[in-house]
């Protein structure tokens, strides 16, 4: 059985040390988020994640959801008790605004806690983080009216949200999609079609489920240009807020998976439905990536979750099993074999993983930051530069630690040898649930796409310059600091491969376009390793004022392995960038 211990110290260090926390005291909710609430609220997520969700995902993925004839579906044992604990804690809403039942603490808080609740149970946490998602395209592009009917029982969690989608003829080209609304004298739609690989798309969890569905009105301009977003209740609201009658869209079957088996994965059947418009009429998908953007910096929250713990359990393992003896000699002589952690290679994979952990988190916890900028700032350059931060990352996090975080379950399943390849140890598990997180919410070459295709030109690329340039200050401020030097001289050689690969795209891909689908992957990867190069430089330079904590000087090792061990492979990287599109374009489709 896999265990789990929520990394609330690591979260604490760069919350204060690192990113310190108490400098955004200006924007709205952080005066409420002093150390000690801060500390609480995560040893308290963590505590609920580690005692009540890590039980059950096991039992989860091998009981999985039931569907019965009336289209109902049943949830693993332990699950509908465990989002009525997350209820009464009020876990959904804590970066929500006061207004709408929220507590208004930081959105980075929620991050770090959905991390913890990923890491025990990514099924289960599904259910509350797409809610969050829904939550917040409402609290964007809803009406007044809109928002008070569904989004204090939202904030609650007694009704969960999802978002609606993908169809069967169309996944990532949303402008193929059928689903279509036909408007009522009352002002509503009827919302009629079908929709595919709807997470927690129905459950018995909560009282009513908040669809919000992507349609077509009658007579819209064909593609995205015709695309509307709907509010459709499973169960339909009065006036009042209490629940009438049901409304017409049911689950039609629960996907049949390689992982994630707790979370019901649904077919839904809209059949004249009744939904509400949100936003304006053929502006769906600017309501949507709302609910997109934030659902994608959760995936990349998935990813980092599972190599988190994934990492824990086979460190645990490493220093348990006893096989071999060490190159150098044995390590344990008063034991038949030396435990498998004094071998290089286990202690090179190992690393891998935990230097990626690390400073993944930091890099989501440094975007998250961003967008409680966004969000909560009265200053109008400060919120255009949080925006363009996380526009130009959002594509990187969701990329990079989905593909990593999917690298290092398996990495870590190898520890165990063949008793990671069966169930009992839940490194299987790992790896199967793991593997989505590469393709929903926008494939992962989808993602490398919209980066370089999309991110790098957006306003004559001003994102780019700024990412460029904040690294480039802080290498020559640090340049002179001999302590820190060994880390800060490697980021900047593969500062000057991330500028060579822009730039080799600038001059490249305009004639032929190929050049950037061809390089687009590679470069999100180096791109993602330069940001995490960064944090570690961040991590470091805390980490270097305190060499007397044991903590600290393992974060200075770990950071030096980084440096020396994964930071280079942007050379590679910059190479395959630079070969161009001909091999990859070159061989004929019927020869393949």
């Amino acid at each position: 059985m896999a265990t789990y211990k929520a990394p609330v110290d690591d979260a604490l260090f760069l919350l204060h040390e690192v990113f310190h926390l108490d400098r955004y005291g200006n924007l709205p909710g952080f005066g409420d988020a002093t150390p000690d609430v801060v500390e609480a609220v995560l040893r308290e997520a963590g505590k609920f994640s580690e005692e009540v969700l890590t039980p059950l995902n096991r039992l989860g993925d091998e009981e999985g959801c039931t569907r019965h004839p009336d289209g109902s579906v049943t949830t693993p044992k332990g699950f509908k008790e465990a989002l009525k604990q997350m209820v009464e804690g009020g876990w959904i809403g804590i970066s929500v605004p006061p207004e709408f039942g929220g507590q208004g603490l930081p959105t980075t808080l929620t991050q770090l806690v959905n991390e913890f609740l990923c890491s025990a149970n990514l099924s289960f946490a599904m259910y509350p983080g797409l809610t969050q998602g829904a939550i917040a395209a409402l609290l964007v592009h809803g009406s007044p009216e809109i928002k008070a009917k569904y989004l204090p029982k939202m904030v609650e969690g007694v009704w969960t949200g999802t978002m609606n989608l993908t169809e069967s003829h169309c996944g990532t080209d949303l402008g193929l999609l059928r689903t279509k609304a036909v408007k009522q004298p009352n002002g509503s739609y009827k919302i009629t079609g079908t929709k595919i690989f709807i997470s927690a798309g129905e459950h018995d969890m909560s009282e009513n489920i908040i669809h919000l569905v992507l349609a077509r009105i009658e007579g819209a301009p064909a593609g995205i240009k015709g695309i509307s977003l709907f509010v459709v209740p499973k169960i339909l609201v009065k006036d009042d807020g209490s629940l009438g009658a049901r409304n017409g869209v049911t689950c039609g079957s629960i996907e049949e998976k390689m992982g994630i088996h707790g979370n019901s994965t649904c077919v839904m059947n809209y059949d004249g439905a009744s939904g509400w418009l949100i936003g304006e009429e053929n502006r769906g998908l600017n309501a949507m990536f709302v609910m997109m953007n934030e659902a994608r910096l959760g995936v990349g929250v998935q990813g980092l979750a599972l190599s988190e713990v994934a990492y824990q359990n086979a460190a645990t393992y490493a220093k348990e099993r006893v096989q071999g003896r060490a190159l150098s000699g044995a390590k344990y002589p008063n034991q038949p074999a030396d435990p498998i952690i004094v071998h290089p290679d286990v202690r090179r994979t190992l690393l891998i993983i935990r230097a990626f952990n690390e400073a993944a988190r930091a890099l989501v916890m440094w975007t998250a930051l961003r967008t409680d900028v966004s969000h909560r700032s009265g200053d109008a350059k400060e919120r255009q530069s949080a925006d363009d931060h996380m526009g130009l990352l959002t594509p990187v996090i969701k990329g990079v630690l989905t593909e990593q975080g999917f690298a290092n379950a398996v990495q870590a399943q190898q520890m165990f040898g063949g008793h990671g390849y069966i169930a009992e140890h839940g490194m299987e598990q790992f790896v199967r649930d793991a593997r989505i997180a590469m393709i929903y919410e926008g494939a992962n070459g989808i993602q490398a796409l919209d980066l370089v295709g999309r991110k790098l030109g957006k306003d004559g690329g001003r994102a780019l310059m700024a990412f460029l340039n904040e690294i480039g200050d802080f290498i020559k401020e640090k340049n002179a600091d001999a302590s820190i030097k060994p880390f800060v001289t490697p980021l900047g050689v593969a500062l000057g491969h991330l500028q060579q690969a822009s730039m080799w795209f600038m001059q490249n891909a305009m004639a032929k376009p190929d050049n950037a689908g061809a390089g687009a992957t590679d470069y999100l990867q180096m791109f993602g390793l330069v940001a995490l190069g960064y944090m570690w430089c961040l991590i470091a330079q805390a980490a270097l004022a305190k060499q007397t904590d044991a903590r600290m000087k393992a974060k200075l090792i770990t950071a030096r392995f980084f440096m020396e061990r994964m930071l280079p492979e942007t050379a590679a990287q910059l190479a395959r960038i630079k070969s161009g599109a001909d091999a990859v374009m070159e061989l004929p489709d019927e020869a393949f």
